[in-house]
């Protein structure tokens, strides 16, 4: 049987990739070796890897390296003792190939180790761009130190070309998110409210929001000025979904709970939804506001308003569902008027999903299975001059 790791650090992260998982869980000619890292072990986040136990999946190893901090040195220090876990984990486990996903920290160690380690890595979501994040830098040198690439529209795959890789290496299968929107049974929206605990009209909005990064210092002020925008809805129930272990993540959780102590009847906030949970919201809410990939690559199939807020996702691929704003109370109150109106509804059945296709995770598998009965013995690769 071929060794396949796959590495999840989110609670986002892993619900995108269930269902690959999934599949090379159940194929018996695969061996499933799980890693689960970052904020899954973290009691603050959630303790999330119980999740993955309670879905079934064996866990092969769990590699402890998140500080509580969401300083800079904090984040440095947590990728230092991720890297040298990483590389005692592949030793032991001694995969044929690692399966990541995306662009963060956690990522990037896996891959580093698994560089140093000789050993073949998929990488899903190359290509993109978000610009606000430093997550840019490590999502192409992931790229780089990958040999196969799933990526999730074609304008991804021609830029992960761009960068010097093999096209008969780079597959444009689309986004693992939203298969997952196609394939599970979502919940009534009486089952959800009753789930959450939370009556989810007469309107309703999902807030996500991150700190961009490469704008230091900043978390906090953007984040008040969008809270600012919501107080002047105040039909509008509001759902927070958590921001991640980034620095200066913490600052915007802790105005979240502070704002969920304001206003108990009309927001609510999750560390973490589950992907059933959140894929149900978004199917019944009215817009999607923040600056999520979510709402760029997912909230997309379900024909509603995403506002996106500020730099941190500037330069993605976009449904004409998104509308983009500045970080400023007034361009975002502007920004929610629009969606909330009857000219803004009645395009979204107009507007496709370009992050969609069929048989996303049948089709890297297939890929997979392929590469692994005709496996090169190194990773030497040659620089493909795209021009």
């Amino acid at each position: 049987m071929n060794k396949i790791a796959v590495v999840t650090g989110t609670r986002s992260e892993y619900g995108l990739l269930q269902p690959l998982i999934d599949k090379i869980h159940k194929d018996t000619t695969l061996e499933l070796c799980l890693i689960v890292t970052g904020m899954h072990l973290s009691p603050e986040f959630g303790h999330t890897y119980k999740q993955i136990e309670a879905d079934g999946y064996p866990i092969a190893e769990k590699i402890e390296m998140l500080l509580s901090s969401d300083t800079s040195i904090g984040v440095t220090k947590s990728m230092g003792l991720g890297l040298i876990s990483f590389a005692e984990v592949y030793d032991r486990t001694k995969p044929e190939l690692v399966i990541l996903l995306g662009d963060r920290y956690e990522t990037f160690v896996a891959a580093t180790a698994a560089t140093i380690a000789n050993i073949h890595i998929a990488h899903l979501h190359g290509g993109e761009l978000t610009e606000g994040a430093f997550d840019e830098a490590f999502r192409h040198s992931i790229t780089k130190m990958s040999y196969l690439h799933f990526t999730s529209t074609e304008v991804y795959r021609k830029r992960v070309i761009q960068l010097g890789e093999n096209p008969e290496r780079v597959y444009n299968v689309g986004a693992l998110g939203v298969e997952n929107i196609k394939n599970i049974p979502l919940l009534t929206k009486e089952s959800l409210e009753e789930s959450i605990e939370f009556p989810i009209e007469p309107k309703l909005a999902i807030v996500t929001f991150h700190p961009v990064t490469l704008e230091k210092q900043s978390a906090g002020r953007q984040f008040k000025e969008l809270l600012m925008a919501l107080d002047e809805f105040p039909d509008v129930k509001l759902i927070f979904t958590k921001a991640n272990a980034d620095t200066e993540g913490r600052q915007i959780n802790k105005l979240i709970d502070e704002y969920i102590e304001r206003y108990p009847k009309r927001a609510i906030a999750f560390t973490s939804m589950g992907q059933l949970r959140y894929l149900s919201a978004l199917k019944y809410c009215d817009f999607v506001v923040g600056n999520s990939s979510s709402g760029i690559i997912e909230a997309p199939s379900f024909h509603i308003p995403t506002i996106n807020i500020g730099n941190r996702q500037r330069g993605r691929v976009c449904s004409r569902t998104v509308i983009n704003c500045e970080s400023q109370r007034e361009a975002i109150k502007d920004a929610i008027t629009y969606a909330l109106g009857e000219e803004c509804k009645g395009k979204m059945l107009e507007y496709n999903n370009p992050y969609e296709q069929s048989s996303t995770s049948d089709n890297i598998l297939k890929v997979v299975k392929v590469f692994l009965s005709n496996k090169p013995k190194g990773l030497k690769k040659h620089f493909y001059d795209y021009n």
